[in-house]
């Protein structure tokens, strides 16, 4: 990701003044990010915010797909789910048209709603470039293996000891460092271990020490992820989350699996600090 924004693209910062938008943001696919995306979503949703979400990956399509099977599972099943207002923008062979897209949903989305998330692709693109500039909070999970790490720092093979920052997370600081001096406001950077082995190893105690190590060295906050659990493949495919199971007509039968599962999500809704963020937007 460089670090300038697209040239045009420029955060509004008087447009839908008191919203506050949640950037999922990593360069490298398969981390998760829209299951926690979701997740967020949800919860915010059940805290009687209006969400508004953009997928900037649409042809992937993750995000929009599981708002799809939401709306489906609602329509079909006489659920009453609370849901989003979705925007997916998939790319096209004309970038300022794409741009122009991006600008007209957030600026739509942000009048009617008190949040905007937006859900970025797993790779550098003009658009994922363009969304990171919107972020107050910016949300990146991180599988936990060194080939994640690498996208946001460079590790010494023979210390096993940080080498310095990478290309991600360069560009972060850049894009911090261009919100401080625009308007004097921050992006609250955090980061996931997520699809956490629920076995110990010496890998797994590495990672966590190195990520330590690295958010006092660039500044950003760590939380616990989701560990790896086949539940949420199979509420992916009903559209659900882990805080819809206990909503009328949603016939799951809880198991322990569902228990431990709901209360990784709750330490991670802590640790994001969800609910004095709801808070401050009611």
């Amino acid at each position: 990701m460089n670090a300038d924004a697209p040239q045009g693209v420029r955060r509004n910062w008087t447009q839908g003044e008191g919203v506050h938008t949640i950037v999922m943001g990593n360069e490298k696919g398969g981390t998760g990010k829209s299951t926690i995306a979701m997740h967020l979503v949800v919860s915010l949703l059940y805290e009687g915010l209006r969400v508004g979400t953009v997928d900037l990956d649409a042809r992937q399509g993750t995000l929009t797909r599981y708002i799809e099977n939401r709306a489906r599972a609602c329509r079909d099943r006489g659920l009453d789910l609370p849901q989003p207002t979705h925007v997916p923008i998939e790319m096209s062979p004309d970038k300022d048209t794409d741009l122009r897209r991006l600008l007209r949903a957030i600026a739509d989305l942000s009048k009617t709603n008190d949040v905007v998330l937006i859900d970025t692709a797993g790779s550098d693109n003009y658009l994922s470039r363009a969304g990171h500039v919107f972020a107050d909070t910016l949300i990146t999970p991180l599988n936990d293996s060194f080939v994640d790490l690498d996208v946001i720092a460079r590790v010494d093979p023979d210390t096993m000891k940080i080498a310095g920052p990478s290309h991600y997370a360069a560009s972060i600081w850049e894009t911090r460092k261009n919100r401080a001096l625009k308007d004097g406001g921050s992006v609250d950077w955090v980061v996931l271990r997520n699809r956490l082995s629920h076995v110990d190893s010496r890998m797994k105690r590495q990672m966590e020490e190195l990520v330590d190590e690295l958010s006092g060295r660039i500044g950003f906050r760590t939380a616990p992820g989701l560990g790896e659990r086949v539940i949420y493949r199979e509420l992916f495919l009903q559209g659900l989350t882990l805080l819809d199971l206990r909503a009328q007509g949603v016939n799951v039968e809880l198991s322990m699996s569902h228990v431990a599962a709901r209360q990784e999500l709750r330490a991670l809704l802590d640790a994001i600090n969800l609910k004095a963020l709801a808070r401050s937007l009611a």
